[in-house]
């Protein structure tokens, strides 16, 4: 039996961040994380976007709220340090009509709420920065937005905690919740703690709830994907965004750069059919097929967060060309037979409520001096990451 004084389940960038803090905060490195694959981030946090997000969006006094900003600065300065490359490719957020017009203006009180480093453009400001896209009458400018590869800052965290002899336990994965702060692997192995930190990500509800935590909710996933352009002559350099839907936290079809330059429009955001349904049958759960397809069902009857024209809209994004005719709405010129590959999917591991099967908009944190869990670590978790990281280790690990 394996014996520790911090055991973090999961080798995502939340995992990997607590683990930093808890090393730097709380000066230990008794620490195993356990992680089912054979290297970090192979699941949400290595297949994100990579988009370092500003803080626009997120109500004021939210977790979300709270860390972006400082997040953003912070997750610059360890990419910085090692020499991480940054895009440092901006955003604008642009309108089509009235009804838009007025969110954009929420939208911007609200980032002068927290402090966000954004403008309001006229049109022909707009031309000026980005001639070749379209709004109507404004656009929100974010100066501070910019794109990394998050598998990149992932391996650099993995091998700054190796160096300081934290140990990784791959291929082996969390199985149930023994007795006495001990847990059984998935290799059948036990592992006694003094604190379990759950960052499982797409099972962070499972675990949590074999603890007594979380238990009013439950992940409902849905699967993103993005279209490559593949023209060498980019028609853009900066990223562009639809306003978002009041109805749900995801964030329309956009126009994204990675941090190499490569332009990608996207993403979908369609409910997967289980927790790791990347591709095909890959992955496939019976069981989680069978909870995934009550869920939605009752989301239909329910009709929670509109779903039912999400439902729709997204099955017709399954169109390439419908996809793309959402992203060309947003700019005058582009080859649109330059979309023509398709990316690599991603899970968002998304929470709801049981009881009416609403989606939980922020990060969500519950736990006790034994036990800490991590729910709801969707965008812009990983912008958040280092930071949300160290008030997790202080609040929780005193």
């Amino acid at each position: 039996m394996d014996k520790v004084e911090f055991l973090i389940v999961g080798g995502g960038i939340i995992g990997l961040s607590i683990a930093k803090a808890i090393v730097e905060r709380k000066n230990s490195s008794d620490i195993i994380i356990l992680e089912k694959e054979p290297d970090v981030s192979l699941h949400a946090s290595g297949r994100n976007s990579g988009v370092l997000h500003s803080g626009i969006y997120y109500p004021k006094k939210s977790l979300k709220a709270k860390f972006t900003k400082t997040g953003n600065k912070i997750m610059k300065e360890y990419c910085a340090d090692k020499n991480i490359k940054v895009n440092n490719s901006r955003k604008i957020i642009v309108t089509k009509n009235n009804a838009e017009l007025k969110i954009l203006n929420e939208l911007y009180l609200n980032a002068n709420s927290n402090n966000i480093n954004i403008q309001m453009l006229s049109e022909q400001d707009l031309k000026s920065i980005e001639p070749n896209v379209k709004t109507y009458k404004k656009a929100l400018y974010s100066l501070d937005t910019a794109t990394v590869d998050p598998k990149e800052v992932s391996w650099n965290l993995k091998n700054d905690l190796i160096k300081k002899n934290i140990k990784f336990y791959f291929n082996e994965g969390y199985k149930k919740r023994e007795t006495n702060n001990c847990i059984r692997t998935t290799k059948g192995n036990l592992i006694k703690y003094k604190v379990i930190i759950n960052c499982a990500g797409l099972y962070a509800d499972k675990v949590a709830h074999e603890f007594g935590f979380g238990l009013n909710y439950s992940v409902m996933p849905f699967k993103g994907t993005y279209l490559k352009y593949t023209p060498k002559k980019i028609p853009i350099h900066t990223n562009i965004y639809p306003v978002p839907s009041k109805d749900n936290p995801f964030l329309g079809v956009h126009f994204t750069f990675t941090a190499e330059g490569v332009l990608k429009i996207g993403p979908t955001a369609a409910p997967a059919f289980w927790r790791e349904n990347y591709k095909g049958f890959d992955n496939f759960c019976l069981s989680e097929l069978l909870e995934i397809i009550k869920q939605n069902g009752s989301a239909l009857v329910k009709n929670s967060f509109n779903y039912r024209s999400h439902a729709k809209e997204e099955l017709k994004k399954m169109s390439r060309a419908y996809l793309i005719s959402l992203a060309s709405d947003m700019v005058k010129d582009i080859d649109l037979d330059g979309f023509s590959e398709w990316m690599d999917s991603g899970i968002r591991a998304q929470l709801i409520k049981k009881n009416d099967l609403s989606l939980v908009s922020d990060f969500i944190v519950e736990g006790d001096i034994n036990s800490v869990h991590v729910l709801n670590a969707v965008s812009p978790a990983f912008t958040s990451s280092l930071y949300f990281s160290q008030w997790i280790v202080d609040k929780y690990l005193k």
